[in-house]
C-alpha cells in the first residue's frame, strides 16, 4: 500500500494521458472500420486544434473560444474527407493513404508557418488548469477529469452508435460498404458524421492533453497520434471499446515505465536510476509488435473471413 502510495501521481497521470489517448484514438478506429483507412493526419488536426485554442483565446473569452474551437475542428474534419478522401472513393486503397499522408505534412506545414516553428504556450481555462492534491500525489485537476469525460463521451457515442438510424447507417456501412450502397444508404452523409464525431472528440482531448502540457509547436500531434493509432491497434481496428481500452493501458504503462527508475530505487533492487524513461515511447511501439505478432486483430478484434 506504501508503494502504491509512493507512486500514485504516476498511475494518475497513466489513466489521465490514456483518457487524452482514448479521444484520439476513437477516431481512428471508426474512420477505419467504415472507410478501412488509416487517417494519417487525425493527429494533425488534433495538433491544429490546440493552435486555434492558442490564437483564438489571445482574442475572446474563453466561453467563447473553447465552442468555437470545436466548431472549427469538426469543420477541419469534414472538409478533409470531402476534399482529400470523398474523390478517391473508388481509387486503390493506396492512393487513398497517400493522400492521407499528404494532407497530415500540408497541415505541419501550415502549422509552421503560422507559428514559424516557434513553441505557443497554451491557454489556462479556469476549473481544470488548477492545481489538486491527491494524498501524497500533487496534479491538476484535469488529470481527474480526463478520464471520466472520456468514459461519459464515449457511453453516449456508443448510444448514438447502437439506438439511432445514423449509428444504424454506419453499422450497415462498416459491415457491408457496397451493399449498404445498394440498400439507398447515403454513404456519404454516414462517412461525413464519422469525421464530424471524430474530430470533435480530438478537439476534446487536445483541449485535455494541451492543460496537461501546454506547449503547441506543429509536430504536437505526431506522436499522441501515433500512440493513439497503436492504442486503436492494440484494442482492435475497427472496435470503439477496443481502442479505450488499449488508449487507457498504454497510457498507464507509459507512465509506470517514466517512474521505474523510481520504483526500483524504493524497492532496493538498485541504488541508482537507469534512465529508464527513455524507452517510455519506445515501450508503445514495441508494444505494436509484440500484438501484431500475437494477436494481430488486437484484443477486441474480430477475425477476418474472406467472402467466395
Amino acid at each position: 500500500m506504501e508503494f502504491l502510495t509512493k507512486n500514485l501521481s504516476y498511475l494518475l497521470a497513466g489513466i489521465s494521458v490514456g483518457g487524452q489517448y482514448a479521444l484520439i484514438a476513437i477516431g481512428y478506429t471508426m474512420v477505419y472500420g467504415i472507410l478501412r483507412l488509416i487517417n494519417f493526419a487525425h493527429g494533425d488536426v488534433f495538433m491544429v486544434a490546440g493552435l486555434m485554442m492558442v490564437y483564438l483565446s489571445a482574442s475572446l473569452p474563453l466561453w467563447i473560444a473553447i465552442p468555437l474551437v470545436l466548431l472549427l475542428t469538426v469543420l477541419l474534419g469534414f472538409l478533409i474527407e470531402r476534399v482529400a478522401y470523398k474523390p478517391l472513393r473508388t481509387a486503390p486503397r493506396m492512393s487513398v493513404m497517400i493522400s492521407a499522408i499528404g494532407v497530415s505534412y500540408l497541415l505541419q506545414n501550415l502549422a509552421l508557418y503560422v507559428t514559424g516553428g516557434l513553441n505557443k504556450n497554451y491557454p489556462a481555462i479556469p476549473g481544470i488548469s488548477e492545481q489538486v492534491t491527491i494524498g501524497p500525489a500533487t496534479t491538476k485537476v484535469v488529470t481527474l477529469v480526463t478520464p471520466v469525460l472520456t468514459i461519459v463521451l464515449v457511453v453516449v457515442l456508443m448510444q448514438l452508435i447502437n439506438h439511432t438510424k445514423t449509428g444504424m447507417a454506419m453499422r450497415a456501412v462498416a459491415k457491408d460498404f457496397e451493399t449498404s450502397q445498394l440498400m439507398g444508404i447515403k454513404i456519404n452523409s454516414v462517412i461525413s458524421v464519422t469525421f464530424i464525431i471524430g474530430s470533435f472528440l480530438a478537439a476534446v482531448g487536445s483541449l485535455l492533453y494541451f492543460t496537461n502540457y501546454p506547449g503547441v509547436v506543429p509536430t504536437s500531434g505526431a506522436m499522441p497520434g501515433l500512440k493513439a493509432f497503436v492504442a486503436a491497434v492494440f484494442g482492435g481496428i475497427g472496435s470503439i471499446p477496443g481502442a479505450v481500452v488499449g488508449a487507457f493501458l498504454i497510457g498507464i504503462c507509459e507512465n509506470i515505465i517514466k517512474g521505474l527508475d523510481d520504483m526500483l530505487v524504493q524497492l532496493g533492487v538498485i541504488q541508482t536510476g537507469l534512465g529508464l524513461t527513455t524507452f517510455s515511447d519506445a515501450f508503445t511501439f514495441a508494444l505494436l509488435i509484440v500484438i501484431l505478432i500475437a494477436k494481430p486483430t488486437g484484443l477486441f478484434g474480430e477475425k477476418a473471413t474472406d467472402k467466395v
